[in-house]
């Protein structure tokens, strides 16, 4: 049997499909196990017996728990500089370019951006709840989910002359200006936090990242919220790994197609060369032999020696033996050059 005629473009779009698929189906599963953890997560309440509970726990800590409370910070707070009265804990400025660039196979101008400069202020903070009860959140910056308000943003239009705009073209790239942002995490916020909460020596409370490597999570989104969110990820990581699994069954459904069909042609001439040999040896005369008038224009026209024994469809034309058509290069009649669509053996009585 002939081996599966795979081409260049078949392995690369399995190879692509087979290694997107495994990129996203990991993604997935590590979404889903976040979720499932989630959902395995216990809520506590921020209160004094917080304390208590930890105190009596293995090692005074609890490994991955849901506790929201309210912002506020364990010493100074940070001010916002652009408007009077904002106060938070996290602070973001960011400074960034935004340009038209010119693409040059969709011939046409595309957006794009970068960051210009990117600083971010951070003091101590806490999580307080009932009766005073607070809990001191470590690394807030390793935490997913952490969205902050936009208190400032501010674009600054790019302005130049003639000269500009023709090195724009040339170049092309076209600045169209830098937008200003500041983002802080204010006072008083409410925050949802997900992670390893301790009691330190001094009795005071801490919430950290994990340290079995489980997502740490801090949002000003409820933890219902939060969870339906983290179960639309995993949807459409799974969506995705199930799409490029599904073009890379398409693609072995098509090389199986073609190889059938090429297996089908392989037995219609195999058909085709039994059945001219059951006409049997006279239709195939050694070279030397057709001599006389009759024979001679009988003869095939391309080898002269072998008698005419075959149809050539759809043209109809009578015109060489079996092992000629068999060694054209191209299947197209040697009279009127038309495609041949198959072949039928020529009786004659």
């Amino acid at each position: 049997m002939e081996g599966i005629p795979l081409r260049t473009l078949d392995l690369v779009c399995l190879g692509t499909s087979v290694a997107f698929s495994g990129l996203f189906y990991y993604i997935y599963r590590k979404k889903k196990k976040t979720v499932d953890t989630l959902k395995e997560a216990p809520q506590m309440r921020l209160d004094e017996q917080l304390a208590d509970i930890l105190n009596a726990a293995p090692g005074k800590c609890l490994q991955y728990v849901v506790i929201e409370g309210t912002v506020q910070p364990a010493g100074e707070t940070l001010r916002s500089q652009f408007q009077e009265g904002s106060l938070g804990v996290v602070q973001r400025l960011v400074l960034k370019e935004h340009k038209l660039v010119w693409n040059s196979l969709a011939r046409a101008w595309t957006d794009s951006e970068r960051i210009l400069h990117q600083r971010i202020n951070m003091v101590p903070f806490n999580l307080v709840g009932s009766g005073n009860a607070a809990v001191r959140v470590l690394c807030p910056l390793e935490a997913s989910g952490l969205e902050m308000e936009i208190v400032h943003e501010k674009f600054h239009q790019a302005s130049y002359g003639f000269t500009d705009i023709i090195g724009q073209y040339l170049s092309g790239e076209k600045p169209k200006g830098q937008l200003e942002t500041e983002e802080m995490l204010k006072v008083g916020a409410t925050l949802t936090g997900v992670g390893e909460l301790i009691l330190d020596s001094d009795r005071v409370l801490k919430l950290r990242p994990p340290a079995d490597g489980s997502e740490y999570f801090l949002t000003t989104s409820d933890f219902h919220t939060m969870l339906v969110e983290e179960e639309g990820r995993a949807t459409i990581w799974q969506v995705l790994a199930s799409i490029c699994a599904l073009a890379g069954v398409a693609v072995l459904l098509w090389v199986a197609r073609r190889y059938y069909r090429h297996l089908r042609e392989k037995w219609a001439r195999e058909e085709l060369r039994r059945q001219f040999e059951r006409m049997g040896p006279s239709r195939t005369a050694p070279q030397g032999e057709l001599e006389d008038a009759e024979s001679l224009e009988n003869a095939c026209v391309i080898c002269l020696s072998n008698p005419r024994s075959c149809v050539l469809l759809e043209c109809g034309h009578v015109c060489c033996c079996f092992s000629c058509f068999q060694s054209l290069p191209v299947p197209t009649c040697p009279i009127c050059r038309q495609p041949i669509v198959r072949v039928v053996p020529l009786y004659q009585a």
